[in-house]
């Protein structure tokens, strides 16, 4: 069995240093980086789709290649985005509860 080692995820782990230098200012989010996808760094915000805006800005990516979708029976929206940033596979994913549904079920 061959194992992955910290070097492995040098590029995604060199990549988040560089996007923490370089956009110091931006919103603070969840960082992924798998050995299961040792090419890819993970962006994830949670109950804010400023805090995505503002990193999808930031990295260029065009608004019309986000994705949208709902999960948990509609309870939890969801905006992704992918791109590649200096060979590394970069996801942005963010994550937050729809009003709508909350509302309705609070006066139920």
């Amino acid at each position: 069995m061959s194992y992955l080692t910290m070097n492995d995820l040098a590029a995604p782990l060199g990549l988040l240093r560089l996007l923490a230098a370089d956009f110091a200012g931006l919103p603070a989010v969840n960082v992924d980086v798998s050995t299961i996808f040792p090419n890819t760094l993970e962006l994830i915000s949670h109950d804010d789709f400023g805090a995505f805006e503002a990193w999808r800005s930031a990295l260029d990516i065009e608004a019309d290649s986000v994705s949208y979708a709902e999960q948990s029976d509609g309870r939890t929206r969801v905006l992704k985005a992918e791109t590649n940033h200096t060979g590394v596979r970069l996801r942005l994913i963010a994550y937050t509860h729809s009003h709508q549904h909350t509302e309705s079920e609070v006066a139920a």
